[in-house]
């Protein structure tokens, strides 16, 4: 256990405040304060002026890691650069999607769903073959390759970056062969010990997703007594897993995992906290698109009335320097983030006068 450090005390610009603030993961995001929070559980409000000081080696390593640029991934034809929230859209090429009702189940509507979402200005295509929605069984990996196997080929033949989730080796394998360029494990490689294997001989990117629990219990009774330093750390061993394993740390993305094992709270709080994770050194992947916690905060809204929501929450993940935001809704959560983007230029644009 060490002291990590949160940055918060966000500013619209860095003009006129040489020393005084910091670039978020060489994003578009200035802050002038951090939360230190102690091996104690105290915590601690410093600014980012002289912060040097306060820092030991392990401290010191996080400080690089959150001010460090994220390189851009190459995903197929496809550079998607980092510096800048980019949009993923959700392909549920399944029967009992929690979000769409399996409005995707048959390969050809998933294959234009998706195209139609690269079209609206998703930088990556998400398909999916098993639900994992509080509840859900697992399917049979035969199953699960039937499913997403060509809705990938056709859509990585047309040119689209393509990331497979999926918690299965042989899933993952098929789909790679098929012509994906990345792999979505909400399991984080704990599910199935063969994919570690897979994704380091194929060199492509990974998510490590936190989890708690499998998604048939995951939402009966989770507990922690911090959520947010318990998923920091939980996801640093998974990153130290995955590079013994041989993959480089520059393929690896990070997602906190809204609504795997979490109550509201537990998510209310890794959302407001979720700058900490750039500690990690790893591009952080954030999905909470239409999840059940925007139905509780307005009056249980089913999952095709929460875009307001789901917009709320990207946006929410932007301003902390999120570089993925995960989505059903492509077309409204892209125009949201050219506003905040046309905001943020606006602020970074030098004052004459």
């Amino acid at each position: 256990m060490r002291t990590l450090i949160r940055p918060t005390g966000f500013v619209d610009s860095p003009f006129g405040l040489d020393g005084k603030v910091a670039r978020l993961a060489g994003g578009l995001n200035w802050f002038a304060q951090c939360e230190l929070i102690h091996p104690d559980g105290a915590r601690e409000l410093v600014p980012v002026e002289g912060i040097e000081s306060r820092l030991d080696g392990s401290m010191a390593a996080d400080w690089q890691r959150l001010i460090s640029p994220r390189g851009p991934l190459q995903l197929g034809e496809r550079t998607i650069r980092l510096d800048q929230p980019q949009v993923m859209g959700i392909v549920n090429v399944t029967p009992d999607s929690f979000s769409d009702g399996g409005a995707y189940a048959d390969s050809n509507e998933a294959a234009f769903a998706g195209a139609d979402m690269t079209a609206a200005g998703a930088a990556i295509l998400d398909v999916g073959g098993e639900s994992t929605r509080p509840g859900a069984k697992a399917v049979w990996e035969g199953d699960e390759i039937e499913r997403v196997l060509p809705v990938v080929r056709r859509l990585a033949s047309g040119g689209n970056a393509v990331s497979i989730d999926t918690r299965k080796a042989s899933v993952a394998e098929a789909a790679l062969g098929g012509g994906a360029h990345l792999v979505n494990d909400v399991s984080a490689m704990t599910y199935d010990p063969r994919m570690t294997e897979v994704v380091a001989a194929s060199e492509v990117p990974i998510i490590l997703m936190h989890h708690q629990g499998e998604p048939q219990t995951m939402q009966e009774d989770p507990r922690y007594t911090n959520v947010l330093v318990e998923v920091f750390y939980w996801l640093e061993e998974r990153i130290a897993a995955a590079e013994s394993a041989g993959i480089a740390r520059d393929r690896i993305l990070v997602d906190p995992g809204i609504g795997f094992g979490k109550t509201v709270a537990h998510n209310l709080a890794l959302l407001n906290g979720l700058a900490l994770f750039h500690g990690l050194g790893c591009p952080i992947v954030l999905g909470a698109s239409r999840k059940r916690m925007i139905g509780a905060l307005s009056n249980e809204a089913p999952a095709d009335q929460r875009l307001a929501g789901s917009i709320a929450l990207a946006l929410k993940a932007a301003e902390q320097g999120a570089q993925v935001i995960r989505v059903h809704d492509v077309p409204e959560t892209v125009q949201a983030l050219k506003v905040w983007r046309g905001l943020r230029d606006q602020a970074l644009t030098p004052r004459i006068g």
